[in-house]
């Protein structure tokens, strides 16, 4: 993971963060901003634009930082992408730093698709599964996706398991062809 650039982006920005004794906060500003992408299509515009010049990014993430009442860390952290074009690579940021927390924690991430959301209960039995099958705690972070049209898919670490319906038809379709 820390090969890539946004590992070593989320690296950096962890050590900073265990250094200051921030930890807490920036992880929780993090969540935030990662949150705020996902519902933001204006956002998400801002930070994948190559069009948007630096200067006007670094402004319009210090402004958005301010308004999501991000903390002092990660309100810099985040113009410092915006000065060197690396605001495009802030979804897979917002990944890697999960996944360094989680670790640091003593917990592993797991990714978890669904065609529909998933009711507390749902998520409550999956969390004891997982922890049971894995041996450690687990953080699950919860996606929706309909065009999986049924089932799960779960990715731990460099396992997946896909167990959703969309699979199983191309899996179907493909044995009929012969």
């Amino acid at each position: 993971m820390q090969a890539s650039l946004a590992g070593r982006y989320a690296r950096a920005l962890f050590d900073l963060a265990i250094e200051g004794n921030a930890l807490p906060a920036v992880e929780a500003s993090i969540v935030h901003i990662g949150e705020a992408m996902n519902q933001s299509a204006d956002l998400k515009l801002l930070v994948s634009s190559p069009v948007v010049s630096r200067a006007d990014a670094a402004r319009a993430i210090a402004a958005t930082a301010v308004s999501l009442g991000l903390d002092a860390l990660t309100t810099q952290f985040l113009g410092v992408l915006a000065t060197n074009r690396r605001l495009a690579k802030l979804g897979d940021i917002v990944r890697a730093f999960s996944n360094l927390t989680a670790a640091h924690r003593g917990e592993v991430s797991a990714d978890v698709t669904s065609a529909y959301p998933l009711s507390s209960t749902q998520v409550t039995a999956l969390t004891a599964k997982l922890k049971e099958r894995l041996g450690r705690d687990v953080s699950v972070k919860l996606n929706v996706d309909p065009a999986i049209l049924g089932g799960l898919v779960v990715k731990v670490g460099s396992r997946l398991v896909d167990s959703s319906i969309r699979t199983r038809l191309n899996t179907l379709a493909t044995a009929m062809k012969g």
